[in-house]
């Protein structure tokens, strides 16, 4: 009988519980559903439902819709319906949402209306807390106002308040000020407990007073108030922010002795101390010790030790560590991946980096600006810049926003890959965006340019510099002056020298190595022995590169002999030669036509530990060929191919050049035989292809199969010297041995077959390419688009550049790369004013600097209608962004 009175009244509880969430659900649901329409539909919807709103729905409903502005709306509407009142709840809830979406004036105006809501000291204290714990307010000036207009009230603060107080102060490092609440503590005749006197040393460890610390630590023991476990963490943690590890790791120990059980958070800073130091086995052996103890590391915990461990080259472990840990369910931090993310990139292991960047972004752990830099970073160094530029699109959109580090990586990526338009259109949004260029970005700017012969903008790019109040460093003048050498304007850089001197910026090794460099090369030694003397009187010490230079500048002169007795005086100074020095005199014995004196000087480098590279295989091999030892040319192929060394398109050309060689002498020898007159007219095309086929033969005779690099090099070197027939056939050829091509030879192929006018043909090579999946960049769109527009083909062009815009990309860099760059330098400006409409109807954002950028390129063509257009859609621009 009583247990079926008890199934009755389990049944019933559960049945009126159904009830209740029924009614409840709908309530929620029905007023997220008016709350969602019009103004003008839902105000008599609302106020008819407002009576039956509670709190508990009104938290709900912020939480969980989608638009935080109309939950912004819809929480200031209903604090102001007759018998209705905020709980803590809706205010928590609110401000959450507003400090998520970074929205902090109104956020900062709730959490005023939060504190004017409190009943009582409890749930003062309570709200204090809980506005400290988010961080995104100064909380000392509002503590401190709630505190007196308590006072002033009469409401008597409770020992939980004075700490609440002191807490907030020391975490500010305002001792003295907690100081004053310690002493109202007396007045109030109320004794401080652990909480007081741990805050306290809080606050003397962050203003690392450790004397003042301890001072308060021995105070609390006499008073008889027992430390507990957050008091020595206090302690461990100033005295390892302090360098002093060993004293935090005994103090430690001296806490378990007590019987005060170490914390995970007690663990924590020694553990990252001890990785920060180098001591990552002692931070292993304290782990294995915290787990004895049965207290398990945190996502903290691991995140120290997985940085620990990759900075000490033990990557693997560390990613064995960082599965263990979500083994473990733990969810890593932001901190967790940047430090698996830094490591990753610096072993040069991008795709995993990348990987783990998106698997953060997918899984809502919001990344900061240190992630965004280190993967924009790979990005650069991998050459998908592109994909770089996507992210710094995202940074302007919705943050964090991009730092100088962020436009000097990018400014320098561009400038790697010789895009320097982009570079310097890069340059001016920083300006725009109010981001200062520094030195760096001068330095990396005035080098790109140098390298690719602007030597007229380098220098206009250095005096911006002057005149933007930067100085320039030994740095800034060394790129300049180096440009200039390698360019063969030496008596510039001779003159850059002594301005660089004048102004007071001392030149160091490395400048006087560019200068010497360039004297050496042009034969000009007796002023670079000068320059050497200079260097000694200011007891700058010649270098291997010092040494390397001259070698190098008397073997292309033909002074080997010479440059042997710099290579033996370098070595009775004890400085040791390098591959460059040795590659830059077997390459002089090879122009001499001493081709086997250059290869037991390979031997004596490859005893000596030096891997020989491209430069000092092709040199001897070239040397053979010219000796006529075509043989010993394969030889060195192959071993060239067994040190994991890859040909390159010129090494293939020599050794071409010394087939056709043989071919020659073969052929004469023929025709000697049969009293005939040799002759090689013979057509150009097939003998060249006929060469090239050759070679491949002759290579897998000597054990170096041709494998897709091979065909990738010859394919691309023919493409770039517009022998887009043999190109062509070579990859029939590597099709019949069932090789695909790869994406470098289809996207020189599109190359050479635009440039030759042959666009069916480039766009089967597009087609071929997003079947094997090879993601087409911006610049092979712009080939392509231009090729269809020279060919008449519009149509095709506007449906290509379309298809192109539902792709990732940053809409700024398509203008540059394609309107810019492609279709006004092709004179196609009605195109390109057609594709602006269309990226502006897709509502492709577009910075105001690519509007300018857009009008004068515009003005150069002289399309004057076409230029008025770009020029009215700035000025509303301009008035919008002023407004």
């Amino acid at each position: 009988m009583v247990k079926k009175k008890i199934e009755e009244c389990v049944i019933k509880k559960k049945a009126n519980e159904k009830k209740t969430m029924r009614e409840r659900e709908p309530r929620r649901v029905q007023t997220e559903a008016y709350f969602c329409r019009p103004m003008t539909q839902k105000s008599s919807e609302l106020q008819r439902l407002s009576p039956k709103l509670k709190p508990h729905h009104v938290a709900e409903i912020i939480d969980s819709h989608k638009s935080t502005e109309s939950a912004l709306q819809f929480f200031y509407w209903v604090s102001k319906r007759p018998f209705y009142k905020h709980n803590l709840n809706c205010f928590k809830s609110m401000l959450n949402r507003l400090v998520r979406d970074r929205n902090f004036a109104p956020a900062d105006h709730v959490r005023i209306l939060m504190i004017k809501a409190c009943r009582n000291g409890e749930e003062i204290t309570r709200v204090i807390d809980y506005l400290n714990e988010i961080g995104k307010f100064e909380m000392v000036g509002a503590a401190q106002n709630v505190y007196k207009q308590m006072l002033n009230n009469g409401i008597k603060p409770t020992l939980l308040t004075f700490n609440t107080m002191i807490n907030i102060l020391c975490k500010k490092g305002k001792v003295q000020e907690a100081g004053f609440i310690l002493s109202k503590i007396f007045q109030y005749d109320l004794n401080p407990d652990v909480f007081t006197y741990t805050s306290l040393i809080l606050g003397h460890c962050r203003n690392r007073n450790l004397d003042a610390a301890f001072a308060v630590f021995d105070r609390m023991v006499k008073e008889g108030c027992d430390p507990n476990s957050v008091t020595y963490t206090t302690l461990i943690n100033g005295l390892c922010n302090e360098g002093r590890l060993d004293e935090a790791l005994d103090m430690l120990e001296e806490m378990i002795e007590k019987c005060i059980e170490p914390t995970v958070y007690t663990y924590t800073v020694p553990i990252s101390s001890l990785c920060a130091a180098g001591r990552v086995k002692e931070a292993i052996d304290l782990v294995a010790s915290m787990r004895k103890r049965g207290c398990h590391p945190n996502v903290q915990t691991y995140t120290a030790l997985i940085s620990g461990l990759s900075r000490l080259g033990k990557l693997e472990v560390a990613i064995g560590l960082y599965h263990k840990m979500l083994k473990d369910g733990l969810v890593p931090n932001t901190v967790t991946y940047n430090a698996m993310i830094n490591e990753l990139c610096v072993g040069g292991r991008f795709n995993d980096a990348f990987k783990i960047f998106y698997w953060m972004e997918r899984h809502g752990s919001l990344p900061n600006i240190e992630t965004y830099n280190e993967i924009i970073n790979g990005f650069c160094m991998v050459g998908n810049i592109e994909k770089a530029m996507v992210l710094f699109n995202k940074m302007l959109k919705v943050g964090p926003p991009p730092t100088i580090i962020t436009y000097n990586t990018l400014i320098n990526g561009y400038l790697k890959h010789g895009n320097l338009n982009n570079a310097l259109r890069l340059l001016g949004l920083m300006k725009e965006n109010g981001c200062e260029p520094d030195e760096w970005t001068y330095t990396e700017l005035v080098s790109g340019f140098c390298k690719r012969g602007k030597f007229d903008l380098a220098t206009t790019l250095f005096n911006e510099m002057v005149e933007r109040g930067l100085s320039p460093n030994e740095f800034n003048y060394t790129a300049l002056i180096d440009g200039h050498c390698k360019e063969g304007k030496v008596d510039v850089a001779l003159s850059l020298l002594e301005r660089m001197e004048e102004n007071g910026c001392n030149a160091k090794i490395e400048t006087y190595n560019s200068v010497i460099n360039g004297l050496a090369k042009e034969n000009r030694f007796s002023e670079a022995e000068k320059l050497c003397n200079e260097m000694a009187e200011k007891e700058l010490l010649p270098n291997v590169i010092t040494y390397t230079t001259l070698i190098d500048g008397l073997c292309r002169n033909g002074g080997t002999h010479l440059a042997f007795k710099i290579f033996h005086e370098m070595e009775k100074s004890y400085c040791f030669p390098n591959l460059y020095t040795y590659s830059s005199l077997i390459y002089g014995l090879c122009l001499e036509g001493k081709a086997d004196d250059a290869e037991m000087l390979l031997e004596e480098m490859e005893r000596k530990g030096l891997v020989p590279d491209l430069v000092t295989f092709t040199a001897l091999i070239d040397g053979f060929v010219m000796l006529g030892r075509l043989d010993h040319a394969f030889s060195l192929l192959r071993r060239m191919s067994d040190v994991g060394c890859k040909p390159s398109y010129r090494t293939y050309t020599v050794l071409v050049k010394g087939l056709q060689k043989e071919f020659h002498l073969l052929a004469e020898k023929v025709a000697v035989q049969h009293e005939a007159a040799y002759s090689c007219s013979s057509d150009e095309k097939d003998v060249s292809f006929e060469m090239v086929c050759d070679l491949l033969t002759r290579m897998s005779e000597y054990g170096c199969e041709p494998t897709i690099d091979t065909y990738s090099t010859l394919v691309t070197g023919l493409c770039r010297e517009g022998r887009t027939y043999e190109a062509r056939q070579l990859v029939k050829n590597m099709e019949e041995k069932r090789m695909c091509p790869n994406k470098e030879i289809c996207v020189s192929l599109l190359g050479a077959y635009c440039k030759g006018s042959k666009v069916d043909h480039a766009l089967e090579i597009f087609k071929l390419m997003i079947v094997e999946g090879f993601e087409p960049r911006l610049s092979i769109y712009r080939t392509l688009v231009c090729a269809l527009c020279k060919a008449s083909r519009m149509e095709e062009a506007q449906a290509l550049f379309e298809n192109m815009l539902e792709k990732q990309w940053n809409s700024d860099e398509i203008v540059w790369t394609i309107l810019v760059d492609g279709l006004l330098k092709e004179g196609e400006s009605n195109m390109c004013m057609k594709f602006l409409n269309i990226m502006e109807s897709k509502n492709c954002t577009l910075n105001l600097q690519t509007y300018v950028i857009l009008a004068r390129e515009l003005s150069k063509v002289d399309k004057v209608v076409n230029t008025d257009q770009v020029a009215d859609k700035l000025r509303t621009m301009t008035v919008f962004s002023s407004s």
